[in-house]
């Protein structure tokens, strides 16, 4: 397979795409399901991911599993392991990584890595590079992956669902028509059912109709988004791949779902709590304090009530966020009113900085406090998070999230699996096995 490389590639961009990637990695660290209907999401109560001979059956994400259990009565379902699925998204970064530096995690489940000017490092053209990576992701991690190669990440993702699931498909520009003409303005990432509707008046039906619209007509008619997207669809690069790794934020959030749903309210608030604390344990791994919150509950019908709230100062520890969200907590919680999810929100996040002390010892004691959630974070770090935990996170620490069946634990909490420890369980070798 030869191109002319500059015509056809003058960036090559890859997107890697996990196929089914919940439910893969299931199979993956289980042998025992290789050829079996696998379904994730058994302590939501919905499907979160399955394999594909389930959506064969018109399940699809989101769906009840009851629903589901009709339509593939011998569906295996299982509760969600996201940790052991972050270790297998960290391995595929890092096999991709040994054909270029330039990987950007997109999320779990897929990134973007620029391949430009590594044909004599990696010895073969860059369709070769793009096949011999998903061979090796597909071999090491014992699931499949889709790939797409192009000149512009837009096209690159347009590539790897072009012949999804396991397929790799490259889009060099001179040829970029014969792939965009057969696809609907829909499908372009980006570009949602409402902009669809809108280009479809003014005749824009296909991908390649946008493309050829003049530049005049795009800049007037659309917003910049959409006319950086144009840009990406001719191969004319827009967007940059990111490969800096997340180095703080500007919010961050913690929402629960519990079952069967509750109307007790000390419950309820137990469960806010311990979101609260898993919010604080993450705004102080990244070292950041907050001066504004924003908590929520959710109703059995899918509403919500909530509140936002300035505290008096920049905080990490759950301490002073509980108490001053239970003050508030009244006013939102409605006696005899279903709740099967709570929320926090902590925003206006800086960095931590010490307090100036004060005359009556309150900041003293908040530098007391300080040092022993450094201590929790030790412990926790070392036996796992909520070894310790506090007073107002009990119900929710007791009880857990769901009761039933939909209360099971992930294989990986219950039992180790060959080669794993008590902090890192998973049957695949570790990265620094990785040749």
């Amino acid at each position: 397979m030869t191109w002319g490389i500059s015509a056809s590639f003058p960036h090559a961009i890859l997107h890697i795409d996990g196929d089914s990637f919940f439910a893969a990695c299931e199979v993956a660290k289980d042998p025992r399901l290789r050829g079996k209907p696998v379904i994730t999401g058994k302590e939501r109560g919905i499907v979160s991911a399955c394999t594909y001979d389930v959506k064969a059956r018109g399940v699809k994400r989101g769906m009840k599993l009851g629903e589901a259990r009709k339509l593939c009565p011998e569906a295996v379902i299982l509760p969600s392991d996201y940790e052991t699925y972050s270790l297998f998204s960290e391995r595929m970064y890092e096999i991709v990584r040994r054909y270029t530096p330039a990987v950007e995690e997109y999320s779990i489940d897929e990134c973007f890595a620029d391949i430009t000017g590594m044909r004599r490092v990696n010895k073969m053209n860059y369709p070769e590079t793009a096949l011999q990576i998903k061979r090796e992701l597909d071999t090491e991690l014992g699931m499949t992956f889709s790939i797409g190669l192009s000149a512009t990440k837009v096209l690159a993702k347009i590539g790897s669902k072009w012949k999804k699931p396991d397929g790799c498909t490259a889009i060099p520009l001179r040829d970029a028509h014969k792939f965009l003409e057969k696809l609907p303005i829909c499908s372009v990432w980006g570009i949602g059912p409402n902009t669809a509707q809108y280009l479809n008046k003014y005749g824009v039906r296909s991908i390649q109709d946008l493309v050829n619209k003049e530049e005049t007509w795009v800049t007037a008619m659309l917003s910049k988004p959409y006319v950086e997207i144009w840009h990406e669809l001719r191969g004319e690069m827009t967007y940059e791949i990111t490969t800096e790794r997340k180095e703080s934020y500007r919010s961050i959030s913690k929402t629960k779902t519990f079952t069967p749903p509750s109307r007790d309210q000390k419950f309820v608030f137990s469960q806010l709590s311990k979101n609260i604390e898993n919010a604080c344990i993450k705004v102080r791994k990244w070292d950041l304090s907050t001066l504004e919150i924003f908590f929520f509950l959710k109703t059995q019908d899918f509403k919500y009530h909530g509140c936002e709230i300035k505290l008096s100062h920049h905080t990490n520890l759950p301490q002073d966020i509980v108490r001053t969200v239970a003050e508030y907590f009244p006013n939102v919680f409605k006696k005899g009113e279903f709740y099967r999810a709570t929320g926090i929100t902590l925003m206006k996040l800086k960095k931590h900085a010490p307090v100036q002390l004060d005359l009556f010892g309150a900041v003293h004691a908040k530098e007391g406090l300080k040092q022993v959630f450094e201590s929790v974070d030790e412990l926790s770090e070392k036996y796992g998070k909520h070894v310790v935990f506090l007073g107002s996170s009990f119900e929710a620490m007791k009880f857990g999230a769901h009761l039933g069946e939909r209360g099971d634990l992930p294989e990986r909490a219950t039992q180790l699996f060959k080669g794993g420890t008590a902090r890192r369980r998973l049957a695949i070798p570790s990265l620094g096995e990785v040749r």
